[in-house]
Protein backbone atom coordinates (compact mmCIF):
# COMPACT_ATOMS: atom_id res chain seq x y z
CA UNK A 1 0.00 0.00 0.00
CA UNK A 2 2.72 2.46 0.96
CA UNK A 3 4.65 1.75 -2.22
CA UNK A 4 1.57 2.45 -4.32
CA UNK A 5 1.02 5.77 -2.52
CA UNK A 6 4.68 6.70 -2.98
CA UNK A 7 4.57 5.90 -6.71
CA UNK A 8 1.27 7.76 -7.12
CA UNK A 9 2.81 10.80 -5.41
CA UNK A 10 5.93 10.63 -7.61
CA UNK A 11 3.75 10.32 -10.72
CA UNK A 12 1.70 13.33 -9.62
CA UNK A 13 4.86 15.38 -9.04
CA UNK A 14 6.22 14.35 -12.44
CA UNK A 15 2.91 15.24 -14.11
CA UNK A 16 2.86 18.65 -12.42
CA UNK A 17 6.45 19.32 -13.51
CA UNK A 18 5.60 18.33 -17.09
CA UNK A 19 2.52 20.59 -17.07
CA UNK A 20 4.58 23.53 -15.75
CA UNK A 21 7.24 22.92 -18.40
CA UNK A 22 4.61 22.68 -21.15
CA UNK A 23 3.00 25.95 -20.01
CA UNK A 24 6.40 27.66 -20.08
CA UNK A 25 7.03 26.28 -23.59
CA UNK A 26 3.64 27.49 -24.80
CA UNK A 27 4.26 30.95 -23.35
CA UNK A 28 7.68 31.14 -25.02
CA UNK A 29 6.31 29.96 -28.37
CA UNK A 30 3.49 32.50 -28.12
CA UNK A 31 5.97 35.33 -27.49
CA UNK A 32 8.11 34.14 -30.41
CA UNK A 33 5.07 33.99 -32.71
CA UNK A 34 3.92 37.48 -31.69
CA UNK A 35 7.37 38.83 -32.48
CA UNK A 36 6.84 37.92 -36.14
CA UNK A 37 3.50 39.76 -36.53
CA UNK A 38 3.68 42.94 -38.59
CA UNK A 39 1.32 45.90 -38.34
CA UNK A 40 0.01 45.23 -41.85
CA UNK A 41 -1.18 41.77 -40.79
CA UNK A 42 -3.13 43.27 -37.91
CA UNK A 43 -4.56 45.98 -40.17
CA UNK A 44 -5.74 43.30 -42.64
CA UNK A 45 -7.38 41.45 -39.74
CA UNK A 46 -9.26 44.66 -38.87
CA UNK A 47 -11.40 44.58 -42.03
CA UNK A 48 -14.81 45.95 -41.01
CA UNK A 49 -13.54 47.35 -37.67
CA UNK A 50 -13.54 51.03 -36.77
CA UNK A 51 -9.96 52.27 -36.32
CA UNK A 52 -8.35 55.59 -35.55
CA UNK A 53 -5.05 56.18 -37.35
CA UNK A 54 -2.53 58.88 -36.52
CA UNK A 55 -0.27 59.98 -39.33
CA UNK A 56 1.78 63.06 -38.53
CA UNK A 57 -0.69 65.67 -37.28
CA UNK A 58 -3.60 63.94 -39.07
CA UNK A 59 -6.05 61.82 -37.13
CA UNK A 60 -8.46 59.72 -39.20
CA UNK A 61 -11.26 57.50 -37.88
CA UNK A 62 -13.28 55.13 -40.01
CA UNK A 63 -14.25 51.58 -40.87
CA UNK A 64 -11.56 49.54 -42.61
CA UNK A 65 -12.65 48.80 -46.18
CA UNK A 66 -9.40 47.61 -47.70
CA UNK A 67 -5.74 47.22 -46.82
CA UNK A 68 -2.66 46.79 -48.99
CA UNK A 69 0.99 46.83 -48.05
CA UNK A 70 1.37 50.59 -48.62
CA UNK A 71 -2.08 51.94 -47.72
CA UNK A 72 -5.30 51.58 -45.72
CA UNK A 73 -8.73 52.65 -46.99
CA UNK A 74 -11.22 53.80 -44.34
CA UNK A 75 -14.87 54.82 -44.67
CA UNK A 76 -16.25 57.68 -42.59
CA UNK A 77 -19.84 57.92 -43.76
CA UNK A 78 -19.74 58.83 -47.46
CA UNK A 79 -16.13 60.01 -47.16
CA UNK A 80 -13.20 57.71 -47.94
CA UNK A 81 -9.76 58.13 -46.42
CA UNK A 82 -6.71 56.70 -48.17
CA UNK A 83 -3.91 56.61 -45.60
CA UNK A 84 -0.33 55.65 -46.56
CA UNK A 85 0.91 53.12 -44.00
CA UNK A 86 4.48 54.46 -44.15
CA UNK A 87 3.38 57.57 -42.26
CA UNK A 88 1.16 55.90 -39.66
CA UNK A 89 2.46 56.68 -36.18
CA UNK A 90 -0.28 55.03 -34.07
CA UNK A 91 -3.44 52.95 -34.45
CA UNK A 92 -6.30 52.54 -32.00
CA UNK A 93 -8.92 49.78 -32.22
CA UNK A 94 -6.89 46.94 -33.75
CA UNK A 95 -7.96 43.38 -33.00
CA UNK A 96 -5.40 41.22 -31.22
CA UNK A 97 -5.20 38.64 -34.00
CA UNK A 98 -3.42 38.94 -37.34
CA UNK A 99 -4.42 38.02 -40.88
CA UNK A 100 -2.34 35.70 -43.05
CA UNK A 101 0.28 37.16 -45.36
CA UNK A 102 -1.11 38.98 -48.40
CA UNK A 103 -1.26 37.30 -51.78
CA UNK A 104 0.94 38.22 -54.73
CA UNK A 105 -1.62 40.57 -56.29
CA UNK A 106 -2.28 42.39 -53.02
CA UNK A 107 1.46 42.89 -52.47
CA UNK A 108 1.68 44.67 -55.83
CA UNK A 109 -1.12 47.18 -55.06
CA UNK A 110 1.05 50.20 -54.31
CA UNK A 111 0.06 53.65 -53.13
CA UNK A 112 0.46 54.77 -56.74
CA UNK A 113 -2.16 52.24 -57.86
CA UNK A 114 -4.65 53.55 -55.29
CA UNK A 115 -3.94 57.18 -56.20
CA UNK A 116 -4.36 56.44 -59.92
CA UNK A 117 -7.85 55.11 -59.10
CA UNK A 118 -8.56 58.40 -57.31
CA UNK A 119 -7.28 60.32 -60.36
CA UNK A 120 -9.54 58.31 -62.68
CA UNK A 121 -12.58 59.38 -60.63
CA UNK A 122 -11.74 63.08 -61.30
CA UNK A 123 -13.28 63.94 -57.92
CA UNK A 124 -12.20 66.80 -55.68
CA UNK A 125 -9.99 65.51 -52.89
CA UNK A 126 -8.37 66.86 -49.78
CA UNK A 127 -4.69 65.95 -49.40
CA UNK A 128 -3.52 66.18 -45.79
CA UNK A 129 0.15 67.08 -45.31
CA UNK A 130 2.02 67.60 -42.03
CA UNK A 131 1.35 71.33 -41.80
CA UNK A 132 -1.54 72.02 -44.16
CA UNK A 133 -4.25 70.60 -46.38
CA UNK A 134 -4.58 71.06 -50.12
CA UNK A 135 -7.87 70.67 -51.97
CA UNK A 136 -8.09 69.94 -55.66
CA UNK A 137 -8.10 67.17 -58.21
CA UNK A 138 -5.43 64.51 -58.66
CA UNK A 139 -4.51 64.84 -62.32
CA UNK A 140 -1.38 62.72 -62.63
CA UNK A 141 0.34 60.12 -60.50
CA UNK A 142 4.03 59.46 -60.96
CA UNK A 143 6.29 56.85 -59.44
CA UNK A 144 6.76 58.80 -56.19
CA UNK A 145 4.47 61.85 -56.39
CA UNK A 146 1.09 63.10 -57.45
CA UNK A 147 0.07 66.29 -59.28
CA UNK A 148 -2.79 68.08 -57.55
CA UNK A 149 -4.57 70.80 -59.52
CA UNK A 150 -6.09 73.32 -57.14
CA UNK A 151 -8.98 75.63 -58.00
CA UNK A 152 -7.17 78.82 -58.96
CA UNK A 153 -7.95 81.26 -61.77
CA UNK A 154 -4.23 81.49 -62.61
CA UNK A 155 -2.83 78.90 -64.99
CA UNK A 156 -0.42 76.33 -63.63
CA UNK A 157 -2.04 76.00 -60.20
CA UNK A 158 -0.60 72.52 -59.74
CA UNK A 159 1.14 71.15 -56.68
CA UNK A 160 3.53 68.24 -57.12
CA UNK A 161 3.25 66.34 -53.83
CA UNK A 162 5.74 63.58 -52.97
CA UNK A 163 4.11 60.42 -51.61
CA UNK A 164 6.30 60.64 -48.51
CA UNK A 165 4.61 63.95 -47.59
CA UNK A 166 1.04 62.64 -47.88
CA UNK A 167 -0.57 61.78 -44.54
CA UNK A 168 -4.07 61.09 -45.89
CA UNK A 169 -6.26 61.67 -48.93
CA UNK A 170 -9.97 62.30 -48.40
CA UNK A 171 -12.56 61.75 -51.11
CA UNK A 172 -16.31 62.24 -50.93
Amino acid sequence: MRWEALFADLEAQLGAARATEAAADVAELTRAERATVELGSRLRAAHGHVLTLRSGAARVTGTVLDVAEQWVLLADGPARWLVPTAGVTAVRGLPLHAAPAPGAVERRLSLGHALRAVARDRATVRVVLDDEELSGRVDRVGADHLDLTVPDPRPGAVWAVPFRAVRAVRTG
